[in-house]
C-alpha cells in the first residue's frame, strides 16, 4: 500500500471519527437540552407553587387581619352601646334618688311611711329588744309613730310589744351642695337586734337599691328592645 492509499484511509477514518463525534455531540446536546427543559419546567412549576402558596398565605393573613379588625370594631361598638346603656341606667337611678329626697317634704305622708317601715322591720327581726337608728332630723317623727308601730307589730305578730331604743348614732343627713359626695341618707330607718347580729336596713336608699336590682333586667330590656 503506497502513501496515497494510506493517506486516503487516514482521511476516511478522520471523517468517520468526526461524523461519530458530531453525532455523539448532537445526541449529547439534544439530551442536555431535554434535561434542561425538564429541569426548567420543574423549577418553573416549583416557583409557581411557591408563589401560589405565598399568595394563599398572604390572602389568609389579610382575611385574619380583617376578621380581627372587624371583631375589634364590633367589640368597641358593643362596649359603646353597653356604656351608653349603663349611663342611661345610672341617670335613671340618680333621678330616682333625687326624687327620694322629696319624700320627706310631705310630713304626713313621710310620717306614715316611717311607721310602715318600722312595722315591716319589726316583723322581719321578731326580736323583743330593738335598737333603731334614723336621721337626726327624723327623731321627732319617729318618736311620734313609735308607739303605734309597736302596737301594730304586736297585733300582727301576736306577741308583746318590743322594747325599742333610738340610737344616738344617727344616719347621715340628706346630700347637700357642701358635701355632695359624702355619706347621705334620703330617709327611712335601720333596725337591729341589741347584740347587732341581725340588722334590717329599711332606708329609702336601701329600698331603691333592692328595687333597682330587681327591675334592672326589665329596664335593660326596655332600653335594648
Amino acid at each position: 500500500m503506497n502513501d496515497a492509499d494510506v493517506s486516503k484511509q487516514i482521511q476516511q477514518m478522520v471523517r468517520f471519527i468526526r461524523q461519530e463525534a458530531q453525532e455523539k455531540a448532537n445526541e449529547i446536546s439534544l439530551s442536555a437540552e431535554e434535561e434542561f427543559n425538564i429541569e426548567k419546567l420543574q423549577i418553573v412549576e416549583a416557583e409557581k407553587k411557591k408563589i401560589r402558596q405565598d399568595y394563599e398565605r398572604k390572602t389568609k393573613q389579610v382575611e385574619v387581619r380583617k376578621k380581627i379588625e372587624y371583631s375589634m370594631q364590633l367589640n368597641a361598638s358593643r362596649i359603646k352601646v353597653l356604656q351608653a346603656q349603663d349611663d342611661v341606667v345610672s341617670e335613671m337611678k340618680d333621678a330616682a334618688s333625687r326624687e327620694l329626697l322629696r319624700v320627706s317634704d310631705n310630713k304626713n305622708a313621710y310620717k306614715a311611711l316611717l311607721k310602715g317601715l318600722i312595722v315591716q322591720s319589726l316583723l322581719r327581726l321578731k326580736e323583743p329588744s330593738i335598737l333603731l337608728r334614723c336621721r337626726e332630723m327624723d327623731v321627732s317623727l319617729v318618736n311620734s309613730v313609735l308607739e303605734d308601730a309597736k302596737r301594730e307589730y304586736a297585733k300582727k305578730a301576736k306577741v308583746q310589744a318590743p322594747n325599742i331604743t333610738i340610737d344616738k348614732v344617727y344616719l347621715p343627713p340628706p346630700p347637700s351642695s357642701k358635701q355632695p359626695l359624702g355619706p347621705s341618707c334620703s330617709g327611712g330607718v335601720v333596725l337591729a337586734s341589741q347584740d347587732g347580729k341581725i340588722v334590717c336596713e329599711n332606708t329609702l336608699d336601701a329600698r331603691l337599691d333592692v328595687v333597682f336590682r330587681q327591675k334592672l333586667p326589665e329596664i335593660r330590656k326596655c332600653l335594648c328592645g
